[in-house]
């Protein structure tokens, strides 16, 4: 009985610990997890390089590929953030005069709660996100070189690693081991897929609605739900928000600014709780409340990078517990409910 009474303590000690060290060492793990994700990503691009082309040649295409994704997709958020955010600072004067506007109609109408909003929500708190925004995209370039790094020299070990696990581990281990990671790639990249086409969908959607309403800087709101539609909850929620905060100072009418949030939410609702669930399919199928879970966890020990990795990190956990019998009981636990996977179910 008293070994029994340790384990809790004992657990909540070790989870309390790992926590510690992945919020302290953040700036070590994040870019070995963020190489470990894209390794996962392109490996079988440079298993296929490597049947024409020589190791080290196939690998420069692989890694070219990485930083030219990479540079296209960071161009694509600064620009929709950055001309937005021009705009915004141009025109802050009538934007603040607009929202204060819309807080004594507010008060007349007796929301007490407009005069707090109008006191802390100003126009600089619009300027000072934008600029934030730039800013971070910028000092992320630093993080990239080192995933880089990581991923050059990953890709040049990866089949070394599983050799040497074969002969180092017992084979049940060893077959943990790596039919897990093979599996958590296949899903990883099948994550990926569909999320990329859902953020294709969705931008391409916000364009022709904010198009169709005449608000201004459609084609910068439709890159930016693009960008952001990659980290689950937050990103759509962001997303839908900005549009139409800038939609009330454009047109100066609640009901205009109401309309775009609407149809924004059911682009949002339609993809994001009815098509992508449909294409992803039950292997990438996750309970809710451990996605939501997930992203806001990560984002507190990684930031934005951990906003968007914390989504993956979960289905890695989840294809390796279910790997074994003693941990296929966790897998089970935080998926969706239903019939429960198989083991080899991709």
């Amino acid at each position: 009985m008293t070994e029994r009474a340790l384990v809790a303590p004992i657990c909540i000690l070790a989870i309390i610990a790992v926590v510690t060290a992945l919020y302290t060492a953040a700036s070590v793990l994040a870019p070995v997890a963020c190489a470990l994700f894209l390794i996962a990503l392109v490996w079988p691009l440079q298993q296929n390089l490597q049947r024409f082309l020589p190791k080290l040649l196939a690998l420069a295409v692989v890694v070219c590929v990485v930083v030219l994704g990479f540079f296209v997709f960071a161009s694509a958020a600064t620009w929709g953030f950055s001309r937005i955010g021009r705009s915004v600072i141009a025109d802050s004067a009538r934007f603040q005069l607009l929202y204060g506007q819309l807080a004594d109609w507010l008060e007349g109408h007796g929301i007490v709660v407009a005069g707090v909003w109008a006191e802390h929500f100003n126009v600089g708190w619009l300027v000072r996100i934008a600029q934030g925004v730039t800013a971070r995209l910028n000092t992320m370039i630093s993080f990239w070189i080192v995933v880089v790094v990581y991923v050059l020299l990953g890709l040049l070990d990866t089949k070394t690693i599983a050799d040497n696990a074969r002969a180092a581990l017992d084979p049940g281990t060893a077959s943990v081991l790596i039919d897990g990671s093979v599996q958590t790639a296949a899903k990883l990249r099948r994550y990926m897929l569909v999320r990329t086409l859902m953020s294709v969908a969705t931008g391409s959607m916000v364009w022709a609605l904010s198009a169709v309403f005449g608000l201004r800087f459609a084609a910068e709101w439709g890159v930016i739900a693009f960008t952001l539609n990659y980290i689950p909850f937050i990103g759509p929620l962001v997303a839908t928000s900005l549009p139409t905060l800038y939609a009330l100072a454009q047109f100066g009418s609640p009901q205009a600014a109401i309309t775009i949030f609407a149809g924004l939410n059911v682009i949002q609702f339609a993809i994001g709780s009815y098509i992508e669930p449909r294409v992803a399919g039950y292997a990438l199928a996750v309970s809710p409340f451990v996605v939501l879970f997930s992203v806001f966890f990560w984002s507190f020990l990684w930031g934005v990078f951990g906003a968007f990795i914390g989504v993956p990190i979960t289905i890695a956990v989840l294809t390796y517990c279910m790997q074994s019998p003693s941990t296929r009981w966790v897998a089970q636990l935080l998926g969706p409910p239903g019939r429960i996977p198989n083991r080899d179910e991709t």
